[in-house]
């Protein structure tokens, strides 16, 4: 879980470890050499599923949006760097995907889950959104994502900050 630290208001606020995934194009994500004023990290559960492909089309969409707010977006689930490299070139995302394939980074924002899937309880990822600032504190957080209309909203509060 992100560890909290004391703010001058009395207020808790949630600041996230520095963190290293491999991504997309061979690189490899660093959450510390971010030099944009916001990171957004959507968690989704699996490349080429309905849900997440339609999720994945609208920050696309809205890419050109996030980077004129200073915005630097990336797309992370546990599918393998292939798997993401077919996902990313079939939809055309312009921004990486990062692969959690240990759950190292799903452990740092709580974002595995217990869900009902067919009746049986099976571990599995929330669908999840979270604005980071340069500072790696998190701004906002979106959990149990329902994809209509949620890149859009996520945009609206970058564009706020």
């Amino acid at each position: 879980m992100p560890h909290c630290v004391a703010h001058g208001l009395g207020m808790a606020i949630q600041s996230v470890s520095d963190f290293e995934l491999p991504a997309t194009g061979g690189k490899a994500f660093r959450l510390s050499a971010i030099d944009s004023k916001l990171l957004v990290l959507y968690f989704y559960p699996k490349d080429n599923t309905p849900g997440c492909t339609a999720e994945g089309a609208q920050f696309r969409d809205l890419y050109p949006q996030f980077q004129a707010a200073d915005c630097a977006l990336a797309g992370v689930s546990r599918d393998s760097l292939k798997s993401h490299e077919n996902f990313k070139a079939k939809m055309g995302f312009p921004f990486e995907l990062l692969s959690d394939e240990t759950k190292q980074v799903y452990g740092l924002f709580g974002v595995m889950k217990v869900k009902n899937l067919y009746g049986k309880k099976v571990r599995g990822i929330e669908r999840s959104t979270f604005v980071l600032g340069r500072d790696r504190v998190i701004r906002r957080e979106w959990r149990g994502v329902k994809v209509p209309g949620h890149a859009q909203e996520v945009l609206d509060f970058v564009k706020a900050v």
